[in-house]
């Protein structure tokens, strides 16, 4: 192949390689990302939703939380937190990487593979590796009984787009950090974990004060877990939220992806 023609091949899939070059770092590290994606799921089902879920279902009695047991009222929630958190991981320490600790986007972008390619590539290795974090945790929680209604399969792509909206905006903020510090430490205690506890995760959202109720509201994993709920279990929920809940999460998705990408394209050009 000739230079001229092999340029205008990377130049046409940079994306493409990009992904490729993430998911064989991956594969390097494929052990310890398959236990985590199923011991996970397990653990928080034998602490939360078995353990707490057997006192929260003996207080309630046969009405349950929302009508089901706490396990079903708990697990959209737990699987659209993992397709989060694994969509953190996978785009944050990468474009860490890329920009502060080895530098290699400034070398990707030597060749004709563009800021924007870089991005994308970076963001569809994060969202394959959330894919199969989603699909084990899904399978998890059939297993243990936990998903009874025939759509429950749908809950998985609802996870998928929470994870990818959360992971856009994290892709672009991680693209910001020119002094790293307690950045991952910040997003974490800051961040991640307030939306896990007040996103109606643990509760339902109408049963917090007013007053903490709009961070749900501005939550990806509030969004996907109402959604997750009318999927797996049948939660009352009119049509106009169902179409508010998905334009929310494609609308962050596609603004994180739009930002990241500018930004990219601009801290690359320096």
């Amino acid at each position: 192949m000739k230079v001229k023609e092999a340029q205008r091949e990377v130049s046409r899939f940079g994306a493409l390689y990009i992904v490729e070059a993430r998911f064989r770092n991956m594969f390097k590290w494929r052990s310890a990302i398959i236990t985590t994606a199923i011991l996970n799921p397990v653990l928080y089902l034998l602490s939360v939703g078995v353990g707490i879920g057997s006192l929260v279902d003996a207080k309630q009695g046969a009405g349950g939380v929302d009508g089901v047991q706490y396990l079903t009222f708990l697990a959209p929630a737990l699987l659209a937190s993992a397709a989060i958190q694994g969509a953190i991981d996978e785009v944050t320490f990468p474009t860490l990487q890329g920009f502060k600790w080895a530098k290699n986007f400034f070398a990707m972008n030597s060749t004709p593979i563009t800021g924007n390619q870089i991005a994308l590539g970076v963001y569809i290795a994060a969202l394959g590796r959330t894919f199969l974090t989603v699909v084990i945790y899904w399978l998890i929680l059939l297993i243990a009984g936990a998903l009874p209604t025939g759509t429950a399969w749908l809950a998985m792509f609802v996870a998928m787009l929470a994870g990818g909206a959360f992971g856009s905006i994290m892709l672009y903020l991680t693209s910001k950090v020119e002094k790293e510090d307690f950045f991952l430490t910040a997003i974490g205690r800051l961040i991640i974990m307030p939306l896990f506890l007040f996103s109606g995760t643990f509760y339902p959202l109408s049963s917090m004060p007013l007053i903490l109720q709009p961070i749900g509201w501005i939550s990806p994993l509030w969004h996907a877990t109402e959604l997750g709920r009318y999927l797996t279990y049948g939660h009352s929920i009119s049509g106009l939220m169902i179409g508010v809940h998905f334009i929310f999460l494609t609308s962050l998705l596609a603004l994180g992806l739009k930002l990241a990408f500018r930004n990219f394209t601009k801290r690359l050009s320096k």
